[in-house]
C-alpha cells in the first residue's frame, strides 16, 4: 500500500501514518471560515433529517394468521462498512455526508472513512466529523477498496464499501463484490433536462453545464420538443462544455419523457411548468427534479437524498444509496404445531416433484407425535 501511495498519489506514507484521529476533524471545523461552517452544519442537518424520516418507515414487520402462522422481516444494519471519498479533480465533502450520514441514521456502529491523501481538506474532514465517521484513513484508489475488503494489519475490513469514485476504483469495487457488499457501479456524472418555453434558457444551460463540469466523460442530454428552447439553451451552453452535451427535439412531451426512460440518467430535470404532469410517465431516473426552482445542484449537497445515484442506465434496475443500503433483511417464520400438522403432507408432496426426500422427510417427521 504504501509504494501505490508513492506512485499513484505523490506522497510518502508510512502504515502507522495512515490513519487520521478524529479530533482532526473537529479541529477542522472549528478553523472554517464561520459561513461555510454553518453552510456544512446546515446541508448536515438537513441530510439526517430526511433519512431518519425514512429510517421511521422501515422497520420490523409481521403479519399473523387465524390458522397459526407468523411470517415478518426483522431489519438490521450491517456492522462496518466503508466510505470511499474520492478525490481526483476536486475535493468533495459532500460525498461524505451523502454517504456517512445515510450509514449513522441505519445504526451502523463502524463507518471507516477512506479518501486520497492529497485531498484530506478541512471540509472533508469537518464533514466527517459532522456524519458521524468512527475511522478516517488518508489512502485511496484501487489500494483503499483492496484494504476495506480484505483488510491489512492497520485497517481492519468491512462489510459493505460505498461511495463514488473513478474508473480503477469502480472497478476495484466491481471486482472485490462478493467478498464485500457494495453500493453500486458508479460512472461519469450525467443529467437529462426536459425543459419548455415557460423555464428560463438560462437555467437550463446552468444546469447542463453544473453536470458536465464534473468530468470530461460527464454527458448532459436537454430534451424538448420546442426548437426555440433548444436554440435558445444551446447559444447559452459554453462552448468548452457543448461537446458533452447533446440537444434533441423529440416529437412532443410524451416522445420526450419515452426518451428520457430510455436513458435512465443519474439526475432527470422537469423544467416544465408542470412536472408533475410529465412524473407520473418517468419510470428510470436515480433522482427527479421538478420545476426550475429545483436545480439539481441543490440535490448534489443539501436537500437530503442522497447524491450517490446509478449511472449508466442503472437506474432502469436499481436505486441511488439510502438507509436501506445498510440494512439487511432476514425473514422470520413460525408455525404452530396444528398448522403445520394440517400442511406437512400438501408441501412434502412439493418437495417430493423436486426429488428431494429428506425435505420431504423432515415435513411429515411431524406428523409423528412422538418426538
Amino acid at each position: 500500500m504504501a509504494a501505490l501511495l508513492k506512485r499513484w498519489d505523490g506522497v510518502k506514507l508510512k502504515p502507522s501514518q495512515w490513519r487520521i484521529p478524529l479530533s482532526q476533524g473537529r479541529e477542522a471545523l472549528r478553523r472554517l471560515p464561520r459561513e461555510r461552517q454553518t453552510s456544512l452544519r446546515d446541508a448536515a442537518r438537513q441530510v439526517e433529517r430526511f433519512h431518519r424520516w425514512e429510517r421511521r418507515r422501515l422497520g420490523t414487520t409481521w403479519a399473523q394468521t387465524a390458522d397459526g402462522l407468523t411470517v415478518g422481516q426483522r431489519i438490521v444494519p450491517v456492522d462496518s462498512v466503508g466510505v470511499y471519498v474520492p478525490g481526483g479533480r476536486f475535493a468533495y465533502p459532500s460525498s461524505v455526508l451523502m454517504a456517512a450520514l445515510p450509514a449513522k441514521v441505519a445504526g451502523v456502529r463502524r463507518i471507516v472513512m477512506v479518501t486520497p491523501p492529497r485531498h484530506v481538506t478541512d471540509e472533508v474532514l469537518a464533514a466527517a466529523a459532522l456524519a458521524g465517521v468512527t475511522e478516517i484513513y488518508r489512502i485511496g484508489g484501487i489500494g483503499a477498496v483492496g484494504a476495506l475488503a480484505y483488510g491489512t494489519r492497520t485497517i481492519p475490513k468491512v462489510d459493505l464499501i460505498v461511495g463514488p469514485g473513478g474508473a480503477w476504483v469502480t472497478e476495484a469495487k466491481r471486482q472485490v463484490f462478493g467478498e464485500v457488499g457494495i453500493d453500486l457501479i458508479a460512472g461519469p456524472s450525467e443529467v437529462a433536462v426536459l425543459a419548455d418555453r415557460t423555464t428560463s434558457p438560462r437555467f437550463a444551460a446552468a444546469d447542463l453545464m453544473a453536470q458536465t463540469e464534473h468530468d470530461p466523460l460527464a454527458r448532459a442530454v436537454l430534451l424538448s420538443p420546442d426548437a426555440r428552447t433548444i436554440a435558445a439553451v444551446k447559444g447559452l451552453v459554453e462552448k468548452r462544455f457543448r461537446p458533452q452535451c447533446s440537444f434533441v427535439k423529440t416529437k412532443n412531451w410524451a416522445d420526450a419523457v419515452a426518451k428520457a426512460n430510455a436513458l435512465a440518467p443519474e439526475h432527470l430535470s422537469l423544467l416544465v411548468k408542470k412536472p408533475e404532469r410529465l412524473l407520473n410517465g418517468v419510470r428510470n431516473a436515480g433522482a427527479i427534479f421538478l420545476g426550475p426552482w429545483s436545480p439539481v445542484a441543490a440535490g448534489d449537497y443539501w436537500a437530503g437524498p442522497s447524491h450517490v445515484l446509478p449511472t449508466g442506465r442503472a437506474a432502469r434496475f436499481m436505486s441511488g444509496l439510502s438507509v436501506q443500503t445498510f440494512l439487511k433483511r432476514s425473514s422470520i417464520i413460525r408455525l404452530s404445531e396444528p398448522l403445520m400438522r394440517k400442511k406437512a403432507r400438501t408441501i412434502a408432496r412439493l418437495a417430493e416433484a423436486e426429488g428431494l426426500v429428506y425435505h420431504a422427510a423432515s415435513l411429515k417427521a411431524r406428523l409423528n407425535r412422538s418426538r
